[in-house]
């Protein structure tokens, strides 16, 4: 983890160069951040309120909602504050053990992201092809192991990606060219062989990753499949509606992650890479409240009624 030089040892910094490239787009960059911050976290813990004072909203699909909201909102709030900060001091070192604690945050949120979504798309097959049978198979105790399963497997890969990282030795500073201490940046100012780490990071992210597209793929196949034997238009039509926002939740999130590690190699620029971390960590959890607000007719009453109480409540 340290690197020795004699007998002392120092402790590793590491700076990060964000967008230093364009001093220009500082301060405007800054304030695009800030507001894209602002609404993430106002949107995800309005969410999160709305949810629980509305009975409308007591159902197993917000249930998933507002577990959905929260890990939105932590993990905006494990990336974009030290990308704020980063903005507008000259100084961008981070601390080796700040640099860690991010990434193990990050991992955690972003995997339990992941598998909350594939929960979502599995409860959302059930709601549209087994609904007779919805209340009984969606039960309570399966709907709480699913959101303990989502969380509890993202602290394992967390902790387990985290561990290999601090087994490997670092030089006394280094530069990391980004925003966020991913682990690809971490791994890349090791001094030590990586190979390991590296191997087990790929082996996690490619399980997760086609373990969760293949419960939302198998499960939107299937509801695809049932809504083209409706007999009614109508029907088909409001039955896809219920799935709309789910579906094109889960296009941004897992298109960015194919993006990032897959489609991105060696001759992607850095800025690329960049703009699709900013998309991927800033711009995603603040994107989840709004498509599932602006389609939900409940949510959206419940809002309005939050805000006239607030305006009459200050007027009096």
């Amino acid at each position: 983890m340290m690197l020795s030089k004699g007998n002392q040892s120092t402790i590793p910094t590491f700076v990060l160069l964000g967008f230093s490239e364009y001093p220009d787009l500082q301060i405007p960059l800054f304030l695009v951040f800030l507001s894209i911050y602002t609404v993430t976290a106002v949107g995800n813990l309005g969410m999160i309120i709305i949810i629980k004072i509305n009975p409308k909203l007591h159902s197993i699909m917000y249930f998933f909602l507002s577990h959905l909201s929260f890990v939105d909102f932590c993990f905006s709030t494990t990336v974009t504050p030290r990308l704020l900060e980063n903005l507008i001091v000259e100084d961008r070192t981070i601390s080796f053990s700040d640099c860690i604690l991010q990434f193990c945050f990050a991992c955690i949120f972003g995997v339990t992201e992941t598998f909350m979504l594939a929960a979502m798309a599995y409860d959302r097959f059930v709601a549209v092809c087994n609904p007779l049978l919805y209340t009984t198979t969606m039960s309570q105790k399966l709907c709480a192991l699913l959101v303990a399963g989502s969380y509890s497997w993202g602290v394992v890969c967390s902790l387990t990606l985290t561990c290999f990282l601090l087994a490997l030795s670092y030089c006394e500073s280094s530069i990391i060219n980004n925003f966020i201490c991913d682990h690809s940046v971490i791994v890349s100012v090791s001094c030590s062989d990586p190979y390991i780490s590296q191997m087990l990071c790929f082996i996690i992210a490619i399980f997760n990753e086609m373990s969760s597209l293949m419960i939302i793929m198998t499960s939107y196949i299937l509801i695809f499949i049932t809504i083209m034997r409706m007999p009614s238009a109508s029907g088909r039509q409001k039955t896809f509606s219920t799935c709309a926002s789910h579906l094109t939740a889960i296009t941004i999130f897992h298109g960015t992650i194919l993006f990032l590690y897959c489609i991105a190699n060696p001759q992607t620029s850095w800025l690329m890479v960049k703009v699709a971390s900013v998309f991927y960590t800033v711009v995603i959890p603040m994107l989840n409240p709004l498509i599932y607000s602006l389609r939900n007719k409940d949510v959206k009453d419940t809002f309005r009624k939050l805000v006239v109480t607030k305006l009459l409540f200050h007027s009096l």
